[in-house]
């Protein structure tokens, strides 16, 4: 709770009114409720472990209520083990939502916001904290617009592969470690950890500043995860994808992604097969197949008379 005033409170329009005592309670979701039901005194379905909202409607109500009669709906409230109670808007502070803030150690807060806006604002904050995460061993470039996460083996080359294509004008986000999070709707974005942003390790070097050496341009902060790019080594008689048509997929946090395995042997140079998958990506976003296209024109050309 004292982290959301500390980090959140002026985006959100909070003070703290009255319950000091409780702000190390902790808050498990962004979700809110709103207890009207539960101040006529119905709790069965009561989300107790919700940021508790009392608006122009629940106050107006608390206020058309005798003395004695408000504070045994309050108390209905304050019972339980909430988060915190915020008065949004225009709802007007009675007297009893102070004292038993107070008794019961539960942080009364205020927002100049109306309902809406504030709900609006906590999931936009909120989402962001509660997103499922994860760490990943790989490393994330910018490729045309596209962010690629290169996975495989440790020492298959995914550093020097991200450091060439750098080099060729695309933009480092992490490497070595990616932190990838669930945003709302599915999407993955991936960042680095603080400590290894714009850094990478490059096997008979050791560190390399990224920043320093190649100028902003070439690194970015976060980037979303769209294609995955896994790095293998060439063994003779695998079955390696030759056209395409055939989607392989990654999943990472629910979320499926297009995985492209791409072997590596001595001489064979990455980065411009990397583009070209970045490239790819791009012309299937825009509804165009290559593999199908070209798997259409055989079928045409199959299924033509013979001696035309």
């Amino acid at each position: 709770m004292k982290h959301l005033l500390e980090r959140y409170g002026r985006q959100l329009g909070l003070k703290i009114i009255a319950g000091e005592a409780g702000l190390d309670r902790t808050i498990d979701n962004s979700d809110t409720n709103r207890p009207g039901l539960a101040l006529t005194g119905f709790v069965d379905l009561f989300t107790i472990d919700q940021i508790q909202i009392l608006g122009n409607t629940e106050t107006e109500y608390l206020r058309s209520l005798p003395h004695e009669t408000r504070r045994q709906a309050l108390e209905i409230v304050y019972q339980f083990d909430v988060p915190c109670v915020v008065i949004t808007g225009r709802g007007r502070l009675v007297g009893e939502m102070r004292e038993l803030a107070d008794e019961h150690g539960v942080p009364l807060l205020r927002s100049e916001f109306g309902t809406a806006k504030f709900n609006h604002l906590l999931h936009f904050y909120l989402d962001d904290v509660f997103a499922p995460q994860m760490h990943v061993h790989g490393t994330l470039v910018d490729v045309h617009g596209i962010g690629l996460l290169f996975t495989g083996r440790s020492a298959i080359g995914k550093s020097e592969v991200g450091l060439d294509l750098v080099e060729r004008g695309h933009r480092l986000v992490a490497d070595d470690s990616v932190i990838i999070t669930r945003k709302m709707q599915g999407i993955l974005v991936g960042c680095s950890p603080p400590l290894l942003q714009d850094h990478m390790e490059i096997r008979g070097i050791g560190i390399v500043n990224v920043k320093r050496s190649f100028g902003v341009r070439g690194t970015r902060q976060q980037k979303r995860v769209e294609v995955v790019v896994n790095l293998v080594d060439w063994r003779e008689g695998m079955n390696y994808e030759r056209v395409g048509l055939d989607d392989n997929i990654r999943t990472i946090l629910g979320v499926e992604l297009p995985e492209v395995t791409v072997p590596l042997y001595p001489g064979k140079y990455i980065p411009v097969i990397v583009e070209a998958i970045a490239l790819n990506h791009l012309l299937r976003l825009e509804g165009y197949h290559p593999a199908k296209e070209f798997n259409e024109r055989l079928l045409r050309q199959m299924n033509q008379p013979k001696g035309t």
